[in-house]
């Protein structure tokens, strides 16, 4: 089967990009209310092209929010059935000077597609819509096929549980399979077994009813950006551990047999520090970097400000100080009970002399998928086929929080099957995604569907 789909592919791989480049050219920005328009754009593209790929329905839901692009094809009633998840939302371009293309104008150099959505999520994606088209255009579709493609995987996918369970007959399936992860390397195959969840806060921190003159005032009434960096301070150990009460009571340890298969992933700490520009680096104690990533919780503030911060200098005293907070979660921790956990403790911890404000914006669970799954074995194989090396399952530091969902509402496991690589820059100015990734998914992906029907 490799040298068939090979041989489709260099046929057909000119379409394949030009249609891959129709959606990325669609700016569908979900956290940008102007772009709104676009959202529906980008989901009537989809129907097109799963229609042009081999679906035998394919049409545009609304939901409470974006729209949901949704294909099938039944090819029986009685066969196995893969549900193929996909977003196509993407991040904002800003900062916008940063790029060195146009963010949505793709183009391709050094062998490698140059553009926001390219590979996160909408080159992922795409693989499985070629891959599909594959598979009925030579016979080889032994499963049903339903694509399920949603426009706000970047904010959090507030309507899709609703939207599951609203067509929970329709969504009926014994497999989900995303490419939204990644590989370790290009010459490492690597199947995502692990997500983290998230709690995420707004902290506001009250003190004077104005800004005031830091000498008059000074040393007299309490600082509110000193006191918020104290508090943020004070929440973790000196062993890196988070000081909020119970914040570990549900942590689902991993085994030392998964540690050790984990473990063959290849690491240089050097070139780890040299590729984001640290000196040295800095966690949990009693873990590896990439154990702190994937199977340990974290405490992080994402944005701090307060007072004067324009040009020159202007000495005040800050009326407040605000901050951004987020925890990434492990398996088992209830993401509603840590943020209820955090609030709690943080207003409990504020000094008299400055009211403190704790709202909690968004968050979502962890999720993990057993290594001994049938269908995880299927994608073991396929992976092996392709690449001629066992794959390693990898704990993601990322979170998908409707992965969960799907397993809460849907009562199915999703297989993530990513292809991307750490220096794809998504999320960031010149994200990109090399073609011999995206070619190697569309190899990879059909020899799934052959050993999935064989199970």
């Amino acid at each position: 089967m490799k040298n068939e789909i090979r041989k489709y592919i260099d046929a057909n791989k000119d379409r394949f990009l030009e249609e891959l480049f129709s959606l990325i050219r669609i700016p569908s920005i979900s956290s940008e209310s102007e772009h709104k328009k676009d959202m529906q754009k980008a989901a009537e593209r989809w129907v097109e092209l799963l229609k042009e790929a081999g679906c035998d329905r394919a049409e545009v839901y609304q939901t409470e929010g974006n729209p949901v692009a949704y294909g099938e094809k039944i090819i029986d009633p009685s066969a196995k059935t893969v549900t193929v998840y996909g977003h196509m939302d993407v991040m904002p371009v800003d900062p916008i000077n940063e790029w060195n293309t146009k963010p949505f104008e793709p183009v391709v150099k050094d062998g490698i597609i140059w553009a926001r959505g390219a590979d996160d999520d909408k080159g992922q994606s795409f693989m499985h819509a070629k891959a599909f088209e594959y598979l009925v255009k030579t016979n080889n579709l032994k499963t049903n096929v339903k694509f399920m493609l949603e426009g706000e995987e970047e904010i959090g996918s507030p309507s899709l549980p609703k939207f599951c369970e609203d067509h929970k007959e329709m969504l009926k399936t014994d497999i989900i399979l995303v490419s939204d992860t990644g590989m370790i390397a290009p010459d490492v195959p690597s199947i995502t077994t692990g997500l983290r969840g998230l709690s995420y806060w707004q902290v506001d921190v009250q003190g004077p009813n104005a800004d005031l003159h830091s000498g008059i005032f000074g040393g007299a009434v309490a600082n509110p950006i000193n006191v918020l960096s104290k508090m943020i301070a004070d929440m973790l150990d000196e062993k890196g551990h988070i000081t909020i009460p119970g914040f570990y009571d549900d942590v689902l340890e991993v085994s030392v047999a998964e540690r050790k298969l984990m473990a063959q992933a290849p690491y240089n700490e050097i070139d780890y520090k040299k590729s984001i520009g640290v000196k040295a680096l800095c966690g949990e104690k009693g873990f590896s970097t990439d154990e702190r990533t994937g199977i340990r919780p974290t405490f992080d503030v994402c944005g701090i400000w307060g007072g004067y911060t324009g040009e020159g200098a202007k000495t005040v005293l800050p009326a407040s100080a605000h901050a951004k907070i987020s925890c990434r979660l492990v398996p088992n921790q209830n993401h509603e009970k840590i943020s209820k956990l955090f609030k709690k403790y943080f207003e409990k911890i504020a000094p008299d002399y400055v009211d403190v404000k704790v709202t909690p914006m968004h968050g979502g669970p962890s999720y993990v998928c057993s290594i001994d799954l049938p269908a995880y074995k299927a994608a073991e194989k396929a992976f092996i086929d392709m690449y001629g090396k066992t794959p390693i399952p990898y704990r993601s530091g990322g979170s998908i929080p409707i992965i969960s969902a799907f397993e809460r509402i849907l009562g199915v496991k999703s297989i993530l099957m990513g292809f991307g690589l750490s220096s794809d820059n998504i999320h960031s100015p010149n994200e990109n995604y090399p073609l011999e990734q995206f070619f190697n998914g569309i190899n990879t992906i059909p020899l799934f569907y052959k050993y999935f029907a064989e199970l």
